[in-house]
């Protein structure tokens, strides 16, 4: 049995917080808005996980009036999420995701994403792809007023 899950993040840019993508810390004058890290592509995978298996989304599990969830990792976000209960067998098969920013140029960082993306999901680095675009001064992303992401993964029943 197989079962694919979408998820899409959102987060406006700011001047007061260290840019936070796919696990990687990335050197800028910039970071995203939000609760915990703010990290749009780990949030986005997430939900991915959630919605492939119907268990709501990110914001119903980790509430942002959650003072427990304040600056907190999306590292430790999704690993929760893969270590409930309820995803029991099932375990992730690969995972592609695109991040929509304008600025920094993430492409030198895609690597290391990759790898902490796969660390965390307990997976093999070729099963994660992170593909990175700009919106060319099309809307927020291209104005530089945010940096989004969108991830599709692949699901399967195991045991």
């Amino acid at each position: 049995m197989l079962r694919i899950g979408y998820g899409f993040d959102i987060h406006g840019v700011v001047t007061d917080r260290a840019l936070v993508l796919g696990g990687v810390s990335i050197p800028w004058d910039h970071g995203l808005e939000g609760h915990s890290d703010a990290d749009a592509l780990l949030h986005a995978i997430t939900d991915a996980v959630l919605g492939a298996l119907a268990l709501g989304d990110i914001g119903q599990w980790f509430p942002n009036t959650d003072s427990r969830y304040r600056g907190i990792s999306s590292l430790i976000l999704l690993r929760t999420v893969l270590t409930d209960p309820r995803l029991g067998g099932w375990r992730v098969v690969n995972v592609d995701s695109t991040v929509l920013a304008e600025r920094p140029r993430l492409a030198p960082y895609v690597p290391a994403m990759r790898q902490a993306i796969a660390s965390a999901m307990g997976i093999a680095v070729d099963a994660v792809s992170v593909k990175a675009t700009t919106c060319e001064g099309h809307d927020a992303v291209g104005q530089g007023l945010a940096i989004a992401a969108h991830a599709v993964l692949l699901l399967e029943r195991y045991g």
